[in-house]
């Protein structure tokens, strides 16, 4: 079933702060070609979050006029991207060594600043999408 994912972009627009998101190399880049589904770094990451209530989507990469993706298992964390939050601590403490090297191999943890994310703010004029679709 089609599903219309936003742009982690646009989340941090919504929320109007600094967001935090997790990427999963494509397949044809990983060693196994596993699909995102079948990730065990990205299943044990979803039981993590939801064990601890936090709230996650499914989400795009940062959105790009000249480029089109197909979803690769990309991960908005709603956790606000702050040292002293108990619950990002431990997010922090699940994703990276202490020297802020990852845990896991293949996941990518991220921070979009809400200053990067206000340089697309022109996607979010009604209509937007849907004349850049008939002019692709």
């Amino acid at each position: 079933m089609p599903m219309l994912l936003k742009h982690i972009d646009a989340i941090a627009r919504e929320k109007q702060r600094d967001v935090l998101y997790l990427s999963f190399p494509p397949a044809e880049k990983r060693e196994s070609r596993t699909h995102y589904e079948q990730l065990d770094s990205r299943k044990r990451i979803i039981e993590w979050l939801d064990a601890h209530h936090v709230i996650w989507l499914m989400c795009g990469d940062v959105a790009n006029e000249n480029v089109m993706r197909s979803y690769a298992g990309q991960i908005y964390v709603d956790v606000p991207y702050d040292t002293e939050d108990p619950t990002y601590h431990s997010l922090q403490e699940l994703l990276e060594h202490s020297d802020g090297s990852m845990r896991f191999k293949d996941v990518m943890f991220w921070v979009v600043s809400l200053q990067l994310a206000m340089k697309n703010a022109h996607h979010d004029e009604p209509g937007f999408w849907e004349k850049w679709a008939e002019d692709f």
